[in-house]
């Protein structure tokens, strides 16, 4: 079973409680997972881990690291993209 889960948790366009959900069950059976997003999906990574917290006890943030990625745009032009990395631990 714990071959089908996997431990980081890409956030982009899916309803918010769908991270949510996939982020508990996913701690259930692992220790630790890392929620990862860029550009505009940063704050709903943000609020997925905030929701993890207030709504229960038994995770915590571990150490938040952001970045920048050279990505091509659809005009054929460079641009940095923002990162966000949150990891998430069980703590029961």
């Amino acid at each position: 079973m714990l071959d089908n889960l996997k431990d980081t948790i890409f956030i982009g366009k899916k309803p918010l409680m769908t991270y949510v959900t996939s982020a508990i069950v996913q701690l259930s059976a692992l220790p630790s997972i890392t929620i990862k997003a860029r550009g505009q999906s940063i704050g709903p990574a943000v609020d997925v881990a905030q929701i993890l917290l207030q709504k229960t006890n038994v995770f915590e943030i571990g150490k938040i690291k952001i970045n920048s990625e050279l990505l091509d745009s659809s005009d054929g032009k460079k641009r940095n993209v923002s990162t966000i990395e949150i990891p998430v631990t069980r703590t029961g």
